[in-house]
């Protein structure tokens, strides 16, 4: 698989963010790390994506021809992620076969289980281990179930701007697999993204989900609240919510803006916590370790040590171009504070090569 190149599209309620690796033999795991070529984004105006399922196709189609001409890809063959909070992603174990015959069974398997029928969903399954008990060999794996709707939504667009999809990844995937690598392969992880309308969830141990979970709430619901009781336009709020933070005093005339902050980030980090607790009473002996952010609200100014103060937890940071060469077309300093951006358009573009 020498050579292979391959671009990773995330389309984000805010943004559309594309990245381009190149895969040396061996893929992801050969001796060579991947080397980054190319990366872009392009903002999409409010209403064009909601709660990650594309509204307004032209609009999106027309920002995507433009991210394609400003960032130069080569190729317009691309793998898009999908996020909402009508994919269902849960564990599943199924009696061992041949991987294709697994995904081929699953609506007669889990049929009966879901909110939805199985004519109206795409279906996948995602093998995270084996074990072999009094009923045979047993695959361990995560189901995953998208509303088809949704899903043809996206990919229309996608196609309207003349690309190619030629695979559609769970972001939660994708951000395992960016971020979650090295040391952070080797325990527990809680990789918390967190978008403009969307928090996406991944609890994986030992480099395998264990966990997924998505939350319908991002820093645009901050934003928000700062306009809602400033009386000011979304840029402005946008503005002002970065220089307030969360846990740092202010001047008497921004307490109302801290307030609205305060409030809706501590909602925000109590459903993540939740999902922590959940995870712990399901599994007492496979404690998290460490959490991880991603997603432009990440850089909400002491979200990171707030987070911590409530799950007891140590955080950090992600960076997805950890261990990644950049190529000549592309300067490493000009993706400087766009690290917890880039991690799914580049976790996408390792799923479809490995």
């Amino acid at each position: 698989m020498a050579g292979t190149r391959v671009i990773g599209l995330d389309i984000g309620s805010t943004c559309v963010r594309a990245a381009e690796l190149e895969f040396g033999s061996g893929g992801p795991s050969g001796k060579n790390p991947p080397t980054l070529h190319r990366f872009g984004q392009v903002a999409l105006p409010v209403g064009a994506v909601r709660d990650g399922e594309v509204i307004q196709p032209e609009t999106v189609a027309s920002a995507l021809r433009q991210l394609w001409s400003q960032a130069k890809f080569e190729s317009k063959d691309v793998i898009i992620g999908v996020r909402n909070q009508r994919v269902i992603v849960r564990e599943l174990d199924l009696p061992w076969a041949p991987l294709n015959q697994l995904k081929s069974s699953l609506p007669f398997q889990v049929g009966d289980s879901l909110p939805m029928s199985t004519d109206d969903a795409l279906l996948d399954f995602h093998p995270t281990g084996e074990s072999t008990g009094a009923q045979g060999r047993t695959v361990h794996g995560m189901l995953v179930a998208a509303q088809r709707d949704t899903v043809s939504a996206n990919v229309l667009a996608v196609q309207a701007a003349g690309l190619r999809p030629t695979m559609v990844d769970l972001n939660a995937f994708a951000l395992l697999r960016s971020v979650a690598r090295g040391d952070l392969a080797r325990g527990t992880v809680a990789l918390v993204d967190i978008g403009a309308t969307i928090t996406t969830v991944v609890i994986s141990s030992q480099g395998k989900p264990r966990l997924v979970r998505c939350l319908p709430a991002g820093g645009q619901k901050v934003t928000a609240a700062v306009s809602g009781v400033t009386g000011s336009t979304a840029p402005e709020a946008e503005a002002l919510k970065r220089e307030i933070g969360i846990g740092f005093a202010v001047a008497p005339e921004r307490a109302a803006a801290a307030e609205a902050i305060s409030d809706t980030v501590r909602a925000l980090v109590e459903s993540v916590r939740n999902t922590f607790v959940y995870y712990a009473q399901n599994n007492p002996g496979s404690p998290i370790d460490v959490v991880v952010l991603t997603g432009g609200g990440s850089h909400l100014p002491g979200l990171g040590q707030y987070l911590s103060s409530a799950s007891r937890l140590a955080v950090t940071l992600g960076d997805p171009l950890a261990g990644l060469r950049t190529g000549r077309s592309i300067q490493r300093e000009s993706l400087k504070g766009l690290e917890s951006l880039i991690a799914v358009p580049v976790g996408l573009a390792y799923g479809v090569a490995a």
